[in-house]
């Protein structure tokens, strides 16, 4: 499978390429270019964090923990919540993310499961989209879009990866698609993902309702 440096290289090559995009074509600010891109670099590591250990899981885990309070900003900053609440807020939120859910990864996930298929990566643009409030739309699916994207590149390349081009003619390695999946062997985590993915699809139609009232 691709290396965790080469991953890291090729979302953020294609995070530069889509926040360009998004400032031109596509007429955002290229503040909003920026954030989109470096979503995407982010979404290009998020599948490993169900590794185990080592320099994956630990980077991730730190990053998703900060990552999680800043998108939650804009849905906070309108409640008009005072300086101490939303310090706390933020505070238990990357408390949370940086131990809680980094156990429940540990003790329920493994590697190249359901978090390493095309359902987790719809989940990881879903909740960036819910995450990030706000009357925006189109610039919160231009992020989540961004995270789906770099999330994409992951598991193209561990694909790629999984083939031995060694030899006149290409072989396939056990690994190969276990990345660009539907599915995995534990109906349990695939029950789950699936019932996760359907609890996201319908709070984000109940935005785009309340939205059009």
């Amino acid at each position: 499978m691709a290396g965790f440096r080469t991953h890291i290289a090729v979302s953020s090559g294609l995070g530069v390429v889509y926040g360009a995009a998004a400032v031109q074509p596509l007429g955002f600010p290229s503040e909003a270019g920026l954030l989109a891109a470096l979503l995407t670099a982010v979404g290009g590591m998020l599948p490993d964090i169900d590794s185990d250990t080592g320099v994956p899981m630990r980077e991730m885990s730190h990053l998703t923990s900060v990552l999680v309070p800043l998108m939650l900003l804009p849905r906070l900053i309108p409640l008009d919540l005072t300086r101490e609440t939303l310090l706390a807020v933020l505070l238990i939120a990357y408390v949370s993310v940086r131990f809680f859910m980094t156990y429940i990864f540990r003790r329920f996930t493994v590697h190249r499961g359901m978090f390493h298929s095309i359902p987790a990566m719809l989940i990881a643009g879903l909740a960036v989209y819910l995450a990030y409030g706000g009357p925006d739309r189109p610039l919160r699916w231009l992020l989540a879009t961004g995270v789906m994207l770099g999330f994409l590149s992951h598991l193209l390349l561990d694909e790629i990866f999984a083939v031995d081009w060694r030899g006149l003619v290409p072989r396939l390695k056990p690994s190969a698609g276990s990345a660009l999946k539907l599915y995995s062997r534990s109906y349990f985590a695939t029950a789950f993902c699936y019932l996760l993915l359907g609890g996201l699809l319908y709070l984000t139609l109940l935005d785009h309702v309340h939205g059009a009232d």
